[in-house]
């Protein structure tokens, strides 16, 4: 009975019932992501780079010709999907700068204005301490208080 409440008191802390709405927010923002990715930048990418389909870019082993990878994947042949990979650090460079950029804004916006604390020299060991200090957090030294 022991490792069952052991159990149950680990899976009702803050910090995991934290962390499994943080995978299950995760989950589903990584499909708004990949869209945002998949669906609007890069079209605007295939524009620039006149409609290149890095997915079809492949070698096939086997020595024949085929049109499509799926094609070659299809025949049961084996390829170098070099373009699926292509994609892939693509669709992650992408993703990495949309996560930068959201992160980014959200920082600013939860961002306080805390102005740094005034401060004052203890005149004893020459330290930087508050200026509310009423003790020297360096040398313990009793502060005059100002006037």
């Amino acid at each position: 009975m022991g490792m069952v409440s052991e159990f149950k008191e680990f899976i009702l802390r803050g910090n995991v019932m934290d962390m499994a709405v943080g995978v299950i927010i995760g989950g589903a923002f990584t499909t708004i992501v990949n869209s945002l990715v998949n669906d609007v930048i890069m079209p605007v990418i295939s524009l620039f780079t006149g409609k290149i389909n890095f997915t079809d870019m492949f070698i096939p082993l086997d020595g024949s010709s085929y049109a499509t990878l799926a094609e070659a994947q299809e025949a049961g042949a084996s390829v170098f999907a070099y373009g699926s990979f292509i994609q892939a650090v693509i669709n992650f460079l992408l993703i990495a700068l949309v996560l930068f950029l959201v992160i980014r804004a959200m920082n600013k916006m939860h961002k306080k204005e805390e102005a740094p604390a005034a401060m004052k020299i203890c005149p004893f060991c020459k330290s930087e301490v508050n200026i509310e200090a009423t003790k020297c957090a360096f040398c313990a030294s009793e502060l005059p208080k100002e006037a």
